[in-house]
Formats: structure tokens, sequence, C-alpha cells
């Protein structure tokens, strides 16, 4: 079990894997304040975990507005105690060629995805270092490594900024008693595959060694691992969760 002393923010996690990752923590003792753009998708999930909002609230907050990531993490501090976990789970997917992105598009994808772990990492991480204790969890993909397979460029090039700047805050933190890593999802069931054409499904379940799709209580599991006491000597690492599609 989790030191019930921490409290864990995630974002992203009104639905699929950073809700899934909120209540794994949850399940594991932490507190956790759940930060989505849909702020009643987060509550919704936040009050299947605990109605009394002693243990699991949400909140509503645009990560793209630097202002409001900070509003909301104060909240998170005043109703559940000093972030000790931080999930970057937030995230936009736009599937569109390269040629076809608006400069608009491209920028809002980047800000969503990219500015925002840069945003939280720097409100949340000073006070883990001055409290010799955390973890940061960065939501990468393997679109971060091979290019967008589903996604567009702009997400694509999103999650591969995520790996570099896991590195240097890693590396920044590494001193401290903080740890910060990137998981690397593929193929995982979820609300992204929803709207896939089934041909389209079939043809990428054909690609996977293990035959099937994975689920978002393993990236949870993998996760919540990564934010726990035994994880302390792992940082800067990048953990793929593919069902063998890179092998490296």
């Amino acid at each position: 079990m989790a030191d019930p002393s921490r409290t864990a923010v995630v974002t992203g996690a009104g639905r699929g894997l950073g809700a899934a990752a909120a209540v794994e923590l949850h399940r594991r003792g932490h507190r956790v304040a759940l930060l989505d753009l849909d702020g009643e998708s987060a509550r919704r999930v936040a009050d299947t975990l605990d109605p009394d909002g002693r243990t699991a609230i949400g909140i509503a907050v645009d990560v793209r507005d630097e202002r409001a990531v900070q509003v909301a993490c104060d909240e998170a501090r005043d109703r559940l105690g000093e972030p000790d976990v931080l999930v970057n789970n937030a995230a936009r997917t736009v599937s569109r060629s390269v040629w076809d992105i608006e400069l608009d598009e491209w920028d809002d994808v980047l800000a969503t995805n990219l500015r925002s772990v840069l945003v939280t990492t720097r409100r949340l991480a000073p006070g883990m270092r001055e409290r010799g204790w955390g973890r940061i969890v960065n939501m990468a993909s393997l679109a971060g490594q091979q290019g967008g397979l589903v996604a567009g460029a702009h997400y694509a090039s999103s999650k591969a900024g995520i790996l570099v700047l896991t590195k240097i805050f890693a590396r920044e933190l590494a001193s401290t008693g903080v740890t910060v890593n990137a998981v690397a999802p593929a193929a995982i069931r979820g609300p992204v595959m929803d709207g896939m054409d089934p041909e389209q499904l079939d043809r990428a379940l054909a690609a996977i060694p293990v035959g099937r799709f994975g689920t978002a209580e393993e990236v949870a599991g993998l996760v919540a691992y990564l934010c726990g006491e035994q994880a302390g000597y792992l940082t800067g690492t990048t953990v793929d969760v593919n069902g063998g599609l890179f092998m490296r």
C-alpha cells in the first residue's frame, strides 16, 4: 500500500488512461485529484472512488492555461494535502495528414500535450524537491518514438517532446528523491479506438505480437508502480507497453 499521506494529481483523468491511473492509485491508498477539461467527467470518476470527497476529487481545468493549472493544483493541495505524485496524462489526439494541419491546431495540440507537462511539473516538483520525495510520470506514446501511426504529426511531435522533457526533469531532480519517468503505450483499447473502422482495427490487431490489444488497467498498473516506493531507482526512463509492437 502507498503511504496514506501521499496525494496524487492526475491530468486528463476524466476517462481513458487517466481515469484508469487515478482509480489504480486510489486503490493503492493514495488520495487523488482528478483534473480534466471536462470537470463533470472528472467528478463522476472521483465520486465512484469517494462520494464524500475526502480521498478523491474532480477538478475542471484547461491545462493549456497556466493560471488555471496553478489554481487547480492549489485546490488539490488545500483539499487533499501536498501532492507528491503527478501523472501528466492530458492530451488531445487529432488524426490528420501533416499537409493538412492548420498552425492553430498544431499550437493547440502542442500546448495541451507538451506545454502542460512543463507547466504542471514546474508547479508541483519544487514542493516534492523540498520534501525530499516525489514521483512524476509522463504519458508518452509509441507515436513519439516512431512517428504518428494513427494520430497526426502534431500529436507524435508532442509525445516525442515529452520523452526529452522527461529526461531533463529527471536529471534536474535525481539527487532530491524525486523521480521522473515516461510511459509509452500503444495499441491500448480505449476511446480513440471507438471511432476507428473495424477493418483498420483488424489490421492493427494482426501486427501485435501478443495477439491482442492492451487494456487501460494494464497501463495503470505500470503507472502506479512507477509512482510507488519501490521505483526509487528508476528515473529518466521510458517504459514501453505495446504488446511487442516496438522492441528494443
